[in-house]
């Protein structure tokens, strides 16, 4: 039984940026809905859109969750 070195870094290096992706995304989701304005005219334009790309960002990390099980179920 041999192991092939490279190609376990290459998944191991695959898996630390996509896992710290993932993590920041859902860090800027949180930090998104946290948000409050510090105005009240500014209520609507930025409380608005940094809920948006919150909610935006929630969605990407879905997306990438479902496409892992995708890839898990398929195999």
């Amino acid at each position: 039984m041999s192991i092939d070195w490279a190609a376990l870094g290459q998944v191991f290096g695959v898996t630390l940026v996509v896992t710290v992706g993932i993590v920041g995304l859902f860090t800027l989701g949180i930090v998104g809905t946290s948000r409050k304005p510090r105005q009240e005219g500014e209520a609507v334009a930025a409380g608005g859109a940094a809920r948006t790309g919150a909610y935006a960002c929630f969605a990407l990390c879905a997306a990438a969750v479902a496409y892992g099980i995708y890839l898990i179920v398929a195999a």
